[in-house]
């Protein structure tokens, strides 16, 4: 079993920027994917970005240059930097962990006003 806690969400003003944080505990493989998720009501959850145990991302277009994933395999932490917030950014992030099975954290809501 992985263990996913999420924290760093929030009220933030349009153009503004926050830090999402997931650390993973648990019976963890040194190769994995790790990754954000996010989710309106009404909606499916879609992709933001991943990034593999080895550094490679990939985003959701809507996010490019705007939000940055990274990772420190040292404390099985993944990040998720955004800047530039807009309203439509507003949803629940999910943490996203996955190797042999998929693993979700519980959830953090960001909220972006204009």
């Amino acid at each position: 079993q992985v263990q996913l806690v999420e924290s760093g969400g929030g009220l933030v003003q349009a153009g503004g920027s926050l830090r999402l944080s997931c650390a993973a505990s648990g019976s963890l493989s040194r190769i994995n994917v790790m990754g954000w998720y996010r989710q309106t009501p009404g909606k499916q959850r879609d992709l933001v970005a991943t990034i593999t145990s080895g550094g490679r991302t990939n985003y959701a277009d809507s996010v490019k240059g705007r939000l940055t994933i990274s990772r420190d395999n040292s404390k099985n932490t993944v990040y998720l930097q955004m800047t530039t917030l807009k309203p439509e950014d507003t949803a629940v992030y999910y943490c996203y962990y996955v190797w042999d099975v998929e693993y979700w954290g519980q959830g953090t809501q960001v909220t972006v006003s204009s």
